[in-house]
């Protein structure tokens, strides 16, 4: 990020009294075009609840989105990301955001067992065949360990193959060793491949589309690029698209108004829920 545009986020920050960057591109919502219903159970844990943004006007098909927001495994609230709820839900997509436990009450694979658990709410409600499973940073990896070839929706009695497609948003696919004492811990060690999406690369496999910035320097865009060659070697379909200048924030801001000119990720996204 520039510091000219540091300057005017840190700016605009000041006016609305320090609000966080989420806040900031959350008063930029529309209230239009979908219902909120917010804190739905889908589980008995405090932190598995989930919203839903409903689609007024939803897509004759009926196609909807499961979205898992990051904050590196031990952070996050799905209140943070109206903004991609009403982008989504406005446009006809249905778009179900669920809270998930964190580092350090769990620590792998219990957060991707809670994305199972809230997947197959939203497969109960919509059918696998119209269900998009999506995320942005941690959740994007969350996203590709579901709807790569591992048991994690099998278990909750969901076939994972069914779906309609998975996107990943600037994820880490293939990060492998760690170096952080805190990922080392969350994760069980500092290098465990079973613990790598890449890794459960292997057919069959839903169609994937894989977004990233090249300035990207929190999670580097080699992870969606190893993650895509790695899926199409298996048989499976992965596009990839990559922006230029755009970093790890932009990305996901970008499904705001506000941010919506610095990349093209919701008509991307929109493009690729559409195909047939």
């Amino acid at each position: 990020m520039s510091l000219a545009r540091r300057g005017l986020i840190a700016g605009v920050l000041g006016l609305l009294g320090g609000c966080s960057p989420a806040a900031l591109l959350n008063t930029t919502v529309s209230r239009q075009g979908y219902t909120l219903q917010p804190d739905i159970p889908y589980g008995s844990d405090p932190r598995q609840k989930l919203d839903v943004y409903l689609a007024e006007a939803p897509r004759p098909d009926g196609r909807s989105v499961v979205f898992f927001y990051g904050g590196s495994w031990d952070s996050g609230s799905k209140s943070d990301y109206l903004f991609v709820g009403q982008a989504l839900a406005s446009h006809g997509v249905t778009t179900i955001i669920p809270d998930y436990r964190v580092y350090p009450e769990v620590l792998y694979p219990t957060f991707l067992e809670d994305c199972a658990h809230a997947t197959r709410w939203a497969a109960n409600k919509v059918g696998t065949s119209k269900l998009f499973v999506t995320g942005h940073s941690a959740g994007a990896y969350n996203a590709m360990m579901l709807v790569a070839n591992t048991p994690y929706l099998a278990a909750v009695g969901v076939d994972r193959a069914t779906l309609a497609g998975g996107v990943g948003i600037a994820g880490p696919y293939d990060f492998l060793p760690l170096t952080s004492r805190r990922l080392i811990e969350i994760f069980g060690g500092a290098d465990r491949r079973e613990t790598m999406p890449v890794s459960y690369a292997r057919a069959p496999l839903p169609p994937i589309l894989l977004l990233h910035g090249t300035a990207d320097t929190t999670v580097r865009p080699f992870n969606s690029e190893r993650l895509a060659a790695t899926w199409q070697r298996a048989g499976g379909k992965a596009e990839l698209k990559l922006y230029p200048d755009v970093d790890h924030i932009d990305i996901v801001g970008a499904f705001s108004a506000l941010l919506r000119k610095r990349a093209p990720t919701l008509d991307d996204t929109l493009t690729f829920i559409d195909r047939p």
